[in-house]
């Protein structure tokens, strides 16, 4: 496409990307906001919590109206449910059909809501309706392609992980018996709507009831490592040992989008995609010894009971636990360390159980102490979900589709003002001129033109925020923002 009309504008950051540049690399962080408590903060305030702190996507258990509002507008992906109470009516198209309309048709693209959870935990919350997931799962598909949104939002439902009746050795996960044609159901529905499974796993609880598990290989931290002995593929952490043996359970139903590899022969395919739509450490306070109370933490959170780290002696609920589970977690993903030692190349979503506590919620004390946050906005522990500094870049979102992307281009060339000239005809950047590629160059230079503040890599839904820093092969320029040299490969950063 030829953007003669542009003219060129220094300082500013400038992205050559490929077909399969930054948009298709690294996976979704994001947080569940749960909200079974009478102590939180209004959706707006909640909104102003997640941009400060450079949330990027959230799922919430419904389609509360208010939430859907203050999220209008704010650039945040976010993922939304028909609860497990709507399932059954959901199984009439006419019903699906008012409630997709209702519930997202309204909303957006002002709202991102990029997918739907039809149900949550149903074998594990409501056996008795199991039979009713795919057909739900349908009916709410084909509403959403009656209003031509199937593209953009995909439609799953979470599988508490008590589904997989074998998780080791990984290479040998399979689902419980009993679960086994339902699943394949939603198997076969997630291949042809081009899903992915979704999965709520908690290597907390296999922890807790496993005291001979060692602590760091639960936490993700160093460790001596577990091997499989069926594929020799050494496992350094719980969490990717579990995510392997759900691989293998789908693989087991015919659903392996390639064979499971055997004898280390591992999979680099990036078509394995799974989406970890739960997952956390809880923080239990708890009275303190008197040596404690000499030695309490002093500021946010000191009054909850959080202690030194030193003296904690607690098997599980801490906060230095809950801190370095989590903190791996979402440093893995926003660094592109989505593989797994199964299927190295796999994709992965992962959203953080939960943005705060909640203190109404029934069950164990554990079930009301997952929180990141306060609710005056302060953190429980210190979590970073912008490392490496800060940096970011705004790359387009191929769901969004190409008119769409079509029409941010020409907004952030144009009224935008993004320096376009490198992806005009004959120029640096015009390779591979594709839509997507120039749209992510002219989102980026608008974003980073904006100071990358909140709400300029909405561009309507085209556009998502990411954190990740990629690699690649030479092109020609050598660019600098901030001071700082930037070399460009093939359209993708490197950093020397």
């Amino acid at each position: 496409m030829d953007l003669s009309f542009v003219t060129s504008t220094s300082g500013i950051l400038l992205l050559c990307l490929t077909d399969n540049g930054l948009a298709a690399s690294g996976g979704v962080i994001g947080v569940d906001y749960g909200r079974v408590a009478d102590n939180l903060p209004s959706p707006g305030r909640v909104v102003d919590l997640l941009k400060t702190n450079g949330i990027g996507a959230v799922r919430i258990y419904d389609t509360n109206v208010e939430v859907l509002r203050a999220l209008s507008g704010s650039g945040i992906k976010v993922a939304v449910a028909l609860p497990n109470d709507k399932l059954a009516g959901a199984t009439n198209p006419d019903v699906a059909g008012t409630w997709v309309w209702e519930n997202i048709g309204k909303y957006y693209p002002n709202t991102q809501i990029h997918a739907i959870a039809v149900g949550n935990e149903v074998f594990h919350q409501r056996p008795d309706l199991s039979s009713s997931i795919v057909p739900a799962m349908w009916n709410v598909y084909n509403a959403l392609n009656n209003l031509g949104l199937a593209g953009a939002i995909k439609v799953s439902s979470p599988v508490a992980f008590s589904a997989v009746a074998k998780s080791f050795p990984p290479s040998e996960g399979i689902f419980r018996g009993d679960l086994q044609p339902v699943v394949r159901q939603m198997l076969d529905f997630i291949r042809r709507t081009d899903s992915y499974f979704t999965i709520n796993l908690y290597p907390y609880i296999t922890y807790m009831d496993n005291p001979q598990i060692d602590l760091n290989y639960a936490l993700g931290l160093p460790n001596d490592g577990v091997r499989d002995p069926r594929t020799g593929l050494m496992y350094y952490s719980l969490f990717d040992a579990q995510l392997d043996a759900l691989y293998s359970a789908m693989a087991a139903l015919g659903f392996g989008d390639t064979a499971s590899p055997m004898a280390g022969e591992r999979s680099s395919s990036s078509r394995w995609k799974a989406a970890v739509w739960e997952t956390g450490h809880p923080v239990v306070p708890r009275r303190p010894s008197p040596r404690e109370r000499m030695t309490k933490t002093k500021g946010a959170g000191a009054e909850e009971g959080i202690w030194n780290a030193s003296l904690v002696t607690v098997r599980g609920p801490t906060a230095e636990n809950a801190q370095a589970y989590n903190g791996n977690l979402i440093k893995r993903i926003l660094d592109g360390k989505t593989g797994t030692p199964l299927h190295p190349g796999a994709d992965l979503d992962v959203y953080i159980f939960s943005l705060f506590n909640e203190n109404l919620k029934q069950g164990a004390e554990t079930e009301r102490n997952f929180g990141l946050f306060y609710p005056d906005g302060n953190k429980v522990y210190d979590v970073n979900f912008r490392p490496g500094g800060g940096d970011s870049w705004c790359v387009a979102d191929p769901a969004a589709g190409s008119q769409r992307l079509q029409a941010a281009l020409e907004y952030a060339c144009g009224q935008g003002g993004a320096d376009c000239a490198p992806i005009q005809r004959g120029a640096a950047c015009y390779e591979p001129n594709t839509v997507e590629a120039h749209a992510s160059y002219a989102m980026n230079s608008y974003y980073q033109k904006h100071g990358r503040g909140a709400g300029t890599c909405d561009f309507k839904g085209a556009g998502r925020v990411v954190y990740q820093r990629p690699g690649g092969s030479l092109v020609k320029s050598v660019l600098q923002f901030s001071l700082d040299p930037y070399y460009f490969y093939s359209g993708r950063l490197f950093f020397p």
